[in-house]
């Protein structure tokens, strides 16, 4: 899923200061304008993925106008949350699913890896390839 916000850039001491008001919690630094974005694209999936995760829903981004506070420049953040968690969660889970033993048998007899099997058809279906 892509999402775009509105975030709020400043100069700060040590660089750059950003922040996403539509987003509790979404603020970060950086050195150069470049690093800053990087960063707070970082946080900003970080931040609406914890959100999903707990069930709760993303928050709706805001006109940029609607943001602007005469001090900060407005500028848009793009984030691509099936990127983000396809690049940071890479722990393997384990599914316990059943097959009938005459299938099981052939197979291990194939030689066929079953979860690597079972991840090529679920990134198929879901349209991921």
């Amino acid at each position: 899923m892509k999402k775009v916000y509105p975030a709020l850039l400043a100069p700060d001491e040590r660089g750059y200061f950003i922040r996403v008001p539509d987003v509790s919690g979404c603020i970060t630094t950086g050195r150069t304008i470049e690093e800053t974005l990087d960063n707070v694209r970082d946080a900003l999936a970080g931040c609406l993925c914890v959100l999903e995760d707990v069930g709760q829903p993303l928050p709706e981004p805001s006109e940029p106008a609607a943001i602007a506070d005469g001090k900060s420049t407005v500028v848009l953040i793009d984030v691509d949350l099936l990127k983000y968690r396809q690049e940071t969660d890479t722990r393997a889970v384990r599914k316990n699913v059943s097959l009938p033993a005459w299938m099981s048998f052939m197979a291990d007899k194939q030689g066929i890896n079953c979860s690597q099997l079972l991840q090529k058809a679920l990134k198929k279906e879901l349209q991921l390839t």
